[in-house]
């Protein structure tokens, strides 16, 4: 290696996460990190890892962007038909996680995934026509021999289309249903904090792990 890094590290100092001052519901303590890394000016602020596991039992994470989030959970859209909406048809629980380097804040959420609506996949689907053109062009997660497949699938969709093409059959929504949240605010010397929030019996149990 031309450079040692198990020396690389950094010292959390920003900010801290108490009991006191978090919300009681997770989805509301979510809510208020995520406007503040909106107003942070991050890059890519709504940018998120979703992880699922395969019928091999292999897992695989991509990253996805956050669409919506309400009390019914979080919301992202992509290709049904690609690996990731392979393994969610066969195992539907997953998990999501958001990296605000800048603000030294990690947010875990697990939970199970189902479809949105129709009619909520087709309101979003009402997107750019670039967009929209792609999501019939790209046969996502398949091997193609050379970009020249996606040129000029997207060019036969555009000529047959032109600016009205409707949602594929195979590309919508997804909804994650949060049953698990970590919050994770970086602190000083390793000492993180470190708060979870657990489903039991329709209430939310909040409770500081250790790092």
């Amino acid at each position: 290696m031309s450079q040692d890094i198990a020396h690389l590290r950094k010292s959390y100092e920003r900010a801290e996460l108490s009991e006191d001052a978090s919300h009681a519901d997770p989805m509301a303590q979510f809510a208020q990190w995520f406007d503040e890394a909106l107003k942070s000016e991050l890059p890519e602020p709504n940018a998120m890892t979703l992880a699922t596991v395969g019928s091999d039992l292999r897992p695989s994470t991509r990253v996805v962007l956050i669409k919506e989030f309400d009390a019914r959970g979080i919301v992202w859209y992509t290709n049904y038909q690609g690996r990731k909406g392979l393994e969610l048809a066969g195992n539907p629980y997953a998990a999501l996680q958001f990296h605000w380097v800048e603000l030294e804040r990690v947010v875990r959420i697990e939970g199970l995934v189902e479809k949105v609506s129709t009619e909520e996949s087709d309101a979003y689907f009402a997107t750019p026509l670039d967009s929209r053109i792609g999501a019939w062009a790209s046969p996502q997660s398949q091997v193609i021999p050379d970009r020249t497949v996606l040129v000029t699938a997207a060019a036969k969709y555009g000529a047959k289309f032109l600016l009205h093409p409707p949602r594929p059959p195979h590309w919508g929504g997804y909804r994650l249903k949060p049953d698990t949240w970590q919050f994770w605010q970086g602190r000083k010397s390793r000492l993180h904090d470190r708060l979870r929030y657990r489903l039991e019996k329709d209430a939310w149990v909040r409770e500081r792990l250790a790092p």
